[in-house]
């Protein structure tokens, strides 16, 4: 299964924010959509999910294994999310429910799309608590979030996110919320579980070195275009647009300060 995008152009209040966005992502391949904020990469995102904001509007072409995704009816494309494309957010503290155990929402999504008995989703939770590395999973799935740390919390979002075996993941800044240890875990461990279930992988950031670590092709935008498209090795080394030099002096300054990863 692969994701075409073409032409894309998001408005939003009558201002165009992203405008003629194309990429593939090839079946299997790890793709990262970086740049500073308000480039337009979360809002690419988004808009791939068909969860935009009602003020935005999107035009263009975005198809998920020949399927038009822009314009899709919600019904259709409810059925797509957790099924066959997942998505992790940025701050797991707003993406989860307070008030309700860890292990219903990793379930949910399960007994949405199988329909499955309660003790199944149950189990089902325990599984992929423990697949994320969760400690104790039969005790975690019982808590909730905010008796967690923020590096759990964003297992947890993972496992939401993957509990259906998608076969698109979409990570939008997954790590920034996180301490440097913690940040390094959580992309092993998506690393890991792409590699693993044989998924498709977006990556958004704004961190070059982060995305270095977990993508083998980089998208760089700016003020909502793509103004450079290459292997992650070349941007490292070779970077041909002002933006990614500013990009890696950025990531550069990160590795070699003190507490980087240098």
């Amino acid at each position: 299964m692969s994701l075409e995008v073409r032409d894309l152009a998001i408005e939003v209040g009558g201002r165009r924010v992203v405008d003629g966005v194309s990429f593939d992502v090839p079946d299997s391949a790890r793709v990262g959509l970086i740049g500073e904020s308000g480039s337009g990469k979360s809002l690419t995102a988004l808009a791939i999910m068909g969860l935009l904001p009602d003020a935005a509007t999107a035009t263009g072409s975005i198809r998920w294994n020949g399927r038009e995704l822009i314009g899709m009816p919600d019904r259709d494309m409810a059925e797509l999310r957790g099924d066959e494309i997942g998505i992790v957010f940025q701050e797991p503290r707003t993406a989860l429910n307070p008030i309700r155990t860890v292990g219903r929402q990793i379930a949910e999504s399960v007994r949405i799309h199988e329909r499955i008995s309660r003790r199944a989703a149950k189990e089902h939770a325990v599984a992929e608590a423990a697949r994320v590395a969760l400690p104790d999973p039969q005790q975690i799935v019982t808590r909730y979030p905010h008796q967690l740390s923020g590096g759990q919390r964003q297992r947890v979002a993972i496992a939401m996110a993957l509990a259906c075996r998608p076969r698109l993941l979409i990570a939008d800044e997954p790590t920034t919320a996180l301490d440097v240890t913690i940040q390094a875990e959580i992309l092993q461990l998506l690393g890991d579980l792409v590699t693993g279930d044989g998924m498709s992988l977006v990556f958004i950031t704004h961190d070059l070195a982060v995305l270095s670590q977990i993508a083998t092709h980089g998208i760089v935008l700016e003020r909502g275009r793509v103004v450079e498209s290459a292997p992650v090795a070349t941007l490292l080394t070779a970077p041909s647009s002002a933006v990614t030099r500013g990009l890696l002096r950025d990531a550069t300054a990160t590795l070699w300060r003190p507490g980087g990863r240098a």
